[in-house]
């Protein structure tokens, strides 16, 4: 920015005004392009700006709703990011007129969701499912149901093969596979998260908030070196500015919503009153510092999918980020905070 500024004042020779509003008026008058390029700088500033504050205050909101709210939540984002990754196949080879590729992704993702979502069933409503039978035998072949289901997609998915696009129609369902394992998979670790608590769903969501909003905000008005090639907008001075944003933000964060039983207890379901609850008596041994871990790493983590969100990029663009920080969060819970447990493969 500072060579455009160089660059349009010397061409023009334009003396120095000593007033600092003078000097802004020389610069503009003097470059109708650089006034152009200012204005829409920030006019994509405000655009950002205020969605995001639409955003953070849905996210509140939803957050307060309570458990069932934020499950419907993420499986409607989880939907909307397998569409527009999906999209993003059948416009290359829409012309080839593969037969069945949509209906093929759609059937899949119907039955990844039935498998994972099955298993939580499983896991979490073990009361519920004890009372119902019907219930009960889904649960008992839940797996050789899930298997069965994919078989008759698989055995679709052959029947559709046309002999001139079978290298096409391979590679779009491999497309799918990598689509449902990127998509689905995390978002039903997110969900394993809230079950372990609401501080495991808030904060790791959290921190890429405030880790996007720092660094877009220290890059619009500090950066100047330019970070990658891939991202030509992003700037070192975003990266370093979102880092120390971030670790601060994030260490703060946990502080907080480590003082309310609400945030902290794992979610659990109350077979006799048919609602969620989070009552439990925190450990003393359970440090604060457990819920930090997942600041530091999105802290150092340095292409938009669609345009649903103005300023924003797709829905996949807002939650990619989100998708890797709930694997690690899973991760992190399963192997630092809650082993195994053995009393889980008990059949007595």
């Amino acid at each position: 920015m500072a060579g455009v500024f160089r660059g349009t004042r010397d061409a023009h020779k334009v003396p120095s005004p000593s007033a600092p509003g003078e000097r802004w008026r020389a610069w503009t008058s003097t470059s109708p392009s650089l006034n152009r390029f200012l204005i829409q700088q920030w006019k994509n500033y405000w655009i950002r700006g205020l969605l995001s504050l639409a955003m953070i205050s849905g996210f509140f909101l939803i957050t307060f709703m309570g458990p069932v709210t934020l499950i419907l939540v993420v499986m409607t984002v989880q939907i909307k990011c397998f569409q527009e990754i999906i999209t993003i196949g059948y416009r290359v080879y829409h012309s080839y007129e593969l037969p069945w590729f949509r209906t093929l992704s759609w059937y899949f993702l119907v039955c990844v969701n039935y498998f994972f979502y099955g298993e939580t069933l499983a896991d979490y409503f073990g009361a519920l499912v004890e009372r119902e039978e019907p219930l009960q035998l889904l649960a008992r072949y839940h797996r050789f149901i899930s298997f069965a289901l994919y078989l008759a997609g698989f055995c679709m998915f052959v029947l559709s093969l046309v002999k001139k696009h079978y290298r096409l129609q391979f590679y779009m369902f491999a497309w799918t596979h990598v689509t449902l394992l990127i998509v689905v998979t995390q978002s039903h670790l997110v969900i394993q998260n809230l079950f372990e608590g609401m501080i495991w769903f808030i904060v790791p969501i959290s921190i890429v908030i405030c880790n996007d909003i720092g660094a877009y905000l220290f890059g619009f008005f500090f950066g100047r070196t330019p970070l990658i090639k891939l991202s030509p907008k992003k700037t070192w001075e975003g990266f370093i500015g979102g880092f120390f944003s971030t670790v601060v933000f994030g260490f703060l964060l946990a502080y907080l919503l480590a003082q309310f039983q609400y945030f902290v207890c794992p979610v659990g379901y109350n077979s006799q009153t048919y609602r969620f609850t989070v009552e439990c008596e925190p450990s003393e041994l359970f440090l604060l510092q457990d819920y930090r871990l997942p600041a530091l790493l999105h802290s150092t983590l340095g292409k938009d999918f669609a345009d649903t969100i103005p300023g924003h990029g797709g829905i996949m663009d807002r939650f990619d980020c989100q998708y890797l920080m709930a694997t690690f969060t899973h991760v992190y819970i399963t192997s630092f905070i809650r082993g195994p447990n053995p009393s889980k493969f008990d059949l007595r």
